[in-house]
């Protein structure tokens, strides 16, 4: 079967450009591009300014302590896979990626696992749940975070919690409002307001077997509760006064 001069120009123009990157890459090489020393390293890390545990001078200690910062070691001795998984696993790293240019230039970027509230439960427990519902280490480093306390195993803070703070933290007026979040042991929540000096009551949270509806059960859960407790603080504590009631 005879081929086209169409067909026939495509094959050769493929095949040049095949040929064409295979004595980039080996002229890459032999112009001793693999041996230059690194001489710069750029590290990005996603929303490290807003919130978040780590950030540059964290990334780079680490590197350093393992041995593997790049700066002055030859590009081609440079195993970007290496600092790639060493970033990983980091329990506050979600992802890590590396690469490297002629240059001398390296490249590292990271997203962090970003938590949304800080367990502290009455058994013992004391750890962070993150953006994705999973469990984070504690840390010396400070968040300013909301607090769950009470009656609250892993399960529940994962399922149920971990939803809630992600409602409350994507409100601007109600992360400033709420300190604190209290498990009762039928696990009905209480929430502390930094104003006042009194608990405010919501009720359980709605049970949802799906992840997606129990986000959205959750979020309308807060919207009807929030609402009727800012208009209670506008038609009624400010006119009998922020300390008059302990429990509302």
């Amino acid at each position: 079967m005879k081929l086209s001069r169409s067909k026939i120009f495509f094959v050769v123009s493929d095949v040049l450009i095949a040929v064409y990157l295979l004595v980039a890459f080996c002229s890459f090489d032999k112009k001793g591009g693999n041996h230059t020393p690194c001489n710069k390293v750029s590290i990005d890390i996603a929303d490290n300014v807003t919130s978040g545990f780590i950030d540059t001078k964290i990334i780079k200690d680490r590197l350093q302590k393992n041995g593997i910062y790049p700066i002055g070691k030859e590009i081609c001795k440079i195993d970007t896979r290496h600092i790639e998984e060493m970033l990983s696993k980091s329990p506050f790293v979600q992802t890590a990626n590396c690469y490297k240019t002629e240059g001398g230039h390296v490249y590292i970027s990271v997203t962090q696992r970003m938590p949304v509230i800080r367990i502290k439960a009455e058994n013992g427990d004391d750890y962070y749940v993150d953006d994705n519902d999973c469990v984070m280490p504690t840390t010396h480093y400070t968040s300013d975070l909301i607090i769950a306390t009470g009656n609250i195993n892993r399960w529940y803070a994962t399922n149920y919690l971990s939803p809630l703070g992600r409602v409350i933290m994507a409100n601007e007026m109600w992360k400033n409002l709420i300190e604190q979040i209290n498990v009762l042991p039928n696990y009905g929540i209480e929430i502390v307001p930094r104003i006042g000096d009194h608990i405010v009551h919501i009720g359980r949270l709605p049970d949802c077997k799906n992840r997606t509806e129990r986000f959205a059960a959750i979020k309308k859960f807060m919207d009807v509760k929030m609402t009727r407790l800012s208009k209670f603080y506008k038609y009624g504590l400010s006119t009998v006064g922020w300390n008059k009631y302990s429990y509302i």
